[in-house]
């Protein structure tokens, strides 16, 4: 089996698939308290550490959790938002140390594959500059190297959500290679298709105060493949919970339509909010918009509410066993920041066969 470790983890949604995928996973490395909580509750025996990739002492700190372990794959989700503002020419400018940090985890570790996750506008920050320089730097350490922007919808997941992927593999290895599509856009899963079983949340005229608990029960069987594949064996409903809101937002979310957003609203209304994903509504029959960390944008596309916890991370591909811990604005934090599992699943599955190890799948 394969070993790998997750850096820049949150809690951990590429590697949740990479492990759906066979791989065992050592450690997630974040210094973000809340997500690694939930890590370390949603990855069996991997061990946390609670670190800042860019301080001196920090790959001595994975050395001693790792104690002596190979390190098959390494995958990484570091920010870059350094290089905006340094450019390629400054690429080791210290507001870049992150970054890095993981190309220094690839030289330290030599591992047989690594993956690197970004937003899609790093392939085009300064024209394109940064990312050729990524790649130059990686291919230095003796790495076939591919860069690839993919949209979870095409893997199955019920979000129109796009990611810059940066594939290495090791020389001796093989070739990097993505995976191909699995839906073509008719076939994509539905926002309805992913949470329309999950209860309604909306108060009830004798307890108006009523938006469900943390733990509680599901009122209805899954209604399609998708539901019951993110059920499993999974007989509690967890972070299933409506933010209560104030009536005046209410009365606004129910004046736009299914797929509508601010400019959908009355003149006059809903003014507070007019930037592009304001006020915007799920569609039933479409997947849903990009899933943000602030949860106050996107509604849901029958309830004049916020998406729980739960139902965003089914619209991230989250298995219904993967528990998020901290407060709810931490929890929002950890789905929105996270790649989808099932994407990760499919990245994970075709860089088993790229490093030409025995397949192991759970999904499949």
């Amino acid at each position: 089996m394969l070993n790998a470790i997750d850096l820049f983890a949150g809690c951990g949604g590429l590697s949740k698939g990479f492990m759906l995928a066979g791989y065992n996973l050592l450690l997630g490395v974040d210094n973000d308290s809340a997500a690694l909580k939930t890590f370390k509750e949603n990855h069996g025996e991997a061990s946390v550490l609670n670190t800042d990739l860019s301080s001196p002492e920090a790959f001595t700190l994975i050395d001693e959790v790792l104690n002596g372990k190979i390190i098959d794959v390494i995958i990484a989700g570091p920010p870059c938002q350094g290089f905006s503002l340094t450019g390629p020419r400054n690429f080791d400018d210290e507001r870049n140390t992150l970054y890095l940090a993981v190309i220094e985890a690839v030289k330290r570790y030599n591992p047989k594959a690594f993956l690197v996750e970004n937003v899609p506008g790093m392939a085009t920050l300064y024209k394109g500059d940064i990312l050729r320089e990524v790649v130059r730097r990686f291919q230095t350490l003796n790495y076939y190297v591919e860069p690839n922007v993919l949209c979870a919808a095409d893997y199955g997941v019920p979000q129109m959500r796009k990611r810059l992927f940066i594939m290495g593999v090791r020389e001796d290895v093989g070739i990097p290679m993505f995976p191909e599509p699995i839906l073509t856009p008719d076939k994509y899963i539905t926002c309805s298709q992913a949470i329309s079983d999950l209860p309604a949340r909306e108060p009830d005229v004798n307890n108006p105060r009523w938006y469900g608990n943390e733990i509680d029960e599901y009122s209805t069987d899954p209604e399609t493949n998708y539901q019951q594949q993110m059920r499993g064996e999974c007989k509690e409903l967890y972070n299933h919970v409506a933010t209560q809101h104030k009536q005046f937002v209410i009365d606004v979310i129910s004046q736009v339509p299914e797929g509508g957003n601010y400019k959908s609203l009355p003149k006059g209304v809903g003014n507070s909010r007019s930037f592009n994903e304001a006020w915007t509504r799920y569609h039933s029959d479409k997947p849903s918009k990009t899933i943000d960390t602030g949860h106050r944008n996107h509604f849901h596309y029958k309830y004049n509410r916020v998406p729980t916890i739960r139902e965003n991370a089914r619209l991230q591909s989250f298995p219904d066993n993967f528990i998020f811990y901290g407060t709810r604005t931490q929890q929002n934090r950890q789905v929105g920041n996270a790649v989808p599992p099932l994407l990760g699943y499919y990245i994970g599955k075709t860089l088993r066969s790229v490093i030409h190890e025995e397949e192991v799948s759970i999904i499949d």
